[in-house]
């Protein structure tokens, strides 16, 4: 993890922040337009394979992640909430529409706080898990280094962008 980014855990929460050199709207806009997503969205070998993101509260999410090998893990989710250029939050508990999920795992609160006159963001993830095995499991799979190296991601390829 790099030395920019900070996580902590409280119970069956998982919590990020960074700060990005790019105003809100744009770090908005990479975490919902598909083809800045494919920029950052994984940590590098992998890929983003397929992004179809209906951005709304109660618009669905599919976002189909690659490994090296090629094999496709494909990620439901829905909108719970959108305040365009500065909050998403967003739940695996449902597959489209409110249409519930086998298997809840998390729901995502995403921040992004103007800076330095809205010319920096602070973003804040916040991912809340149904259990405390959730979220072990969540941190087992490697929340803290992959979603570090994301964020770094982000913040570089958003650095293209200026």
């Amino acid at each position: 993890m790099d030395r920019k980014t900070s996580t902590w855990v409280n119970a069956r929460e998982l919590h990020l922040s960074r700060l990005i050199d790019a105003p809100p709207e744009l770090v908005f806009r990479a975490w919902t337009e598909p083809e800045m997503m494919k920029h950052w969205f994984v940590p590098k070998p992998w890929s983003i394979a397929r992004v179809d993101n209906d951005v709304r509260p109660g618009g669905s999410s599919l976002v189909v992640m690659r490994d090296p090998e090629g094999n496709d893990y494909p990620n439901h989710g829905v909108y719970l909430d959108i305040v365009p250029g500065r909050r998403i939050v967003a739940t695996d508990a449902y597959v489209k529409a409110w249409e519930p999920s086998e298997k809840p795992f998390m729901t995502m609160d995403l921040s992004f706080e103007p800076q330095d006159g809205d010319r920096q963001t602070l973003y804040k993830a916040r991912v809340l898990h149904w259990t405390v095995p959730d979220r072990e499991a969540h941190e087992k799979m490697g929340f803290h280094d992959g979603w570090a190296t994301c964020a770094e991601q982000l913040a570089d390829y958003l650095a293209t962008l200026r």
